[in-house]
């Protein structure tokens, strides 16, 4: 089964990418040239990814003394993607890129995602490095981040600290001017950084020629001390190795140690690493601490890190989506061909027949159909949300400023959904595929074991749901919120003209009126302590709703096509979710919209 299909449903039937032939940005592009991109891709996904993701989830990467080993499945495919152009691909023609809709970017990597996301594609080395393009110097842009979008260099994002965790106000990682004249460097304002990072995705490796890490640390004031806070948080380059001033590697490491491999549950193939910088083993001119370049203004590092943090986490939305779907296909294939029981009904009695395959069970169907809602819908809402992107850098100033806020809303959702739901769709494929589904002769027991990663990836479930309830939906006097309540009430117009679509336009309607309702509620004492304690099932609710709008108006555009079996499945994947899934919502908003206290008001003691 090919996910060529839907994609192509999405992108040319629902999302109407040619258009976006008709801006200066992409003028030189056409589906042809779109369908290029993707035909390129879905190949080296076939070729050196897919028959490699038991190999790398098997040999874990592991550290010989001097360096960390990985498998050569991994160092081909990570030169076959380079060489692709991806790194680059919705980069300008003159530093390399080819100018592509992110949309198309996106639809690309879901290939990657789906056939290892284990062996991983770019998304922090483009992340990075687009983070540079925007709040980089010009010597930072040539130096770093066009040699991360050639694959010569790769990067990461360095937050987490082993006492912190998710808190970036508790970030004790010490960033200190490097001498005098450090101001002059011409890479930038140079510092000596000190302190521990954790949970680095490709933090140590031999896959490129440098390794470019992107640190949060504090500049202490005139005291020596830390400000509180994350008021006081800076954003620098540093490097593995030293380079100089045309990006050549000077042949000297930079202060930056491996302290560890995590070994993880999933995601093994890609290396999850605990780094020292600046405790002397490599010492910079004879002297402890890494060296490091400022990003941007000084006090302003976390303003430039979410630029990368949101990318990344559309990327694990996108990531966790294909996994789900690979596990979708996984299961609708051993259903089609698994011979087992026999039909309900007088017929089914009769041991002396034959077995029927287990895709004619109803139980079975609705597993199926489970996966297929969940993981089409969430492919749908993030082709949705790298179509804003497109908007956000190249419509009109008003359409550009309506997308900023709905990807500010949506960001939460596109990260979370698709990490619980899609996380669901493969515990399912383990169900259908019976006891086997727990054993190594078939996929899915490891892509569930990945799939489980990406709930906490790039920022937890409550983080996630704080950011919605707590900022999100109000930032702006709420007018990110009201936004998306006028596109979704725009698709209940549409759909509620058509018989087939009425009933669940309205359902949808009165979906949206509960979540309004209970936004209002939460809120209703002023007090976030009330408000946030039932963050995350908030975000549950607002979610569902989200992803019932985005299948009402995928039927729009499947109502409106030719009958195919493809038609009937989408449409009856519509309606699943509506029946099945929508009505969910009630109970998760009853306990936000009451402010319940059962959890938070609970005494430690009670546990």
């Amino acid at each position: 089964m090919s996910l060529r299909p839907t994609v192509d449903f999405l992108l040319y039937d629902w999302l109407n990418v040619p258009s976006l032939s008709e801006r200066e940005r992409f003028a030189d592009h056409s589906r042809e040239t779109f369908d290029a991109v993707l035909d390129t891709c879905e190949r080296i996904a076939r070729e050196k990814y897919a028959p490699f993701n038991r190999l790398v989830d098997m040999q874990e990467p592991h550290f010989d003394g001097e360096k960390v080993v990985l498998p050569q499945a991994t160092h081909d495919a990570q030169k076959a993607y380079a060489a692709s152009g991806m790194l680059s691909a919705a980069q300008d023609y003159e530093v390399g890129g080819m100018q592509l809709p992110y949309t198309v970017e996106a639809s690309a990597n879901a290939f990657f995602a789906m056939a290892s996301v284990s062996i991983g594609s770019g998304m922090l080395t483009t992340g990075n490095a687009n983070l540079l393009m925007v709040h980089g110097t010009d010597a930072q842009k040539r130096v770093f981040a066009l040699n991360e979008f050639s694959g010569r260099f790769s990067g990461t994002m360095c937050l987490s600290e082993p006492q912190a965790g998710s808190s970036l106000s508790d970030v004790a990682t010490r960033a200190v001017p490097d001498g005098e004249g450090f101001e002059n460097d011409p890479l930038g304002p140079r510092y000596r950084l000190r302190g521990n990072k954790m949970w680095i995705s490709a933090g140590e490796h031999e896959l490129t020629d440098n390794i470019i890490h992107l640190v949060l640390a504090k500049i202490p004031d005139e005291n020596g001390k830390l400000v509180p806070g994350t008021r006081g948080i800076s954003l620098f380059i540093v490097p593995k190795k030293m380079v100089d001033t045309e990006g050549q590697l000077t042949g000297e490491r930079n202060d930056v140690a491996l302290a560890g491999l995590n070994h993880k549950c999933g995601w093994r193939g890609t290396t999850n690493t605990l780094l020292n910088f600046g405790e002397g083993k490599y010492p910079v001119n004879g002297e402890a601490g890494a060296v490091g370049y400022l990003v941007g203004v000084a006090g302003k590092g976390l303003h430039c890190m979410f630029h990368m943090m949101n990318e990344a986490r559309i990327g694990v939305g996108l990531a966790a989506t294909m996994l789900g779907m690979a596990g979708y296909h996984a299961s609708l294939d051993y259903a089609k061909n698994r011979p087992q029981g026999r039909p309900m009904g007088p017929a089914g009695k009769d041991p002396a027949q034959p077995p029927v395959r287990i895709i004619e069970h109803a139980d079975v169907k609705r597993m199926l159909l489970a996966q297929k809602s969940y993981c089409e819908g969430a492919l749908a809402l993030e082709l949705y949300c790298a179509r804003l992107v497109d908007e956000q850098h190249t419509a009109d100033a008003a359409t550009a400023d309506d997308a900023r806020l709905l990807l500010e809303v949506l960001t939460p959702i596109a990260k979370s959904w698709p990490s619980e739901w899609c996380l669901e769709a493969n515990s399912l494929a383990i169900q259908i595929h019976g006891g086997y589904g727990y054993t190594r002769d078939f996929p899915v027991e490891q892509y569930w074991r990945d799939n489980r990663l990406n709930m906490i990836h790039e920022g937890t479930h409550g983080i996630q749901g704080m950011d919605l309830l707590g900022r999100k939906v109000l930032m702006e006097n709420g007018k990110g919120l009201q936004l998306l309540a006028g596109r979704i009430n725009a698709t209940i117009e549409r759909a509620v003209q058509l018989p087939e679509l009425a009933a669940h336009a309205n359902a949808l309607g009165q979906a949206l009126a509960q979540v309004g309702s209970a936004t209002k509620a939460a809120w209703a004492t002023g007090n976030p302590t009330d408000a946030l304690a039932n963050a995350v099932p908030y975000m549950q609710a607002f979610g569902h709703t989200v992803l019932a709008w985005i299948w009402l108006d995928v039927a729009l555009a499947a109502h409106a096509a030719a009958e195919s079996a493809a038609r009937t499945g989408r449409l009856a994947a519509m309606r699943f979710f509506f029946h099945y899934e929508l009505p969910k919502i009630g109970a998760w908003l009853q306990v936000v919209s009451s402010r319940d206290q059962t959890c938070a008001a609970l005494p430690e003691e009670a546990f």
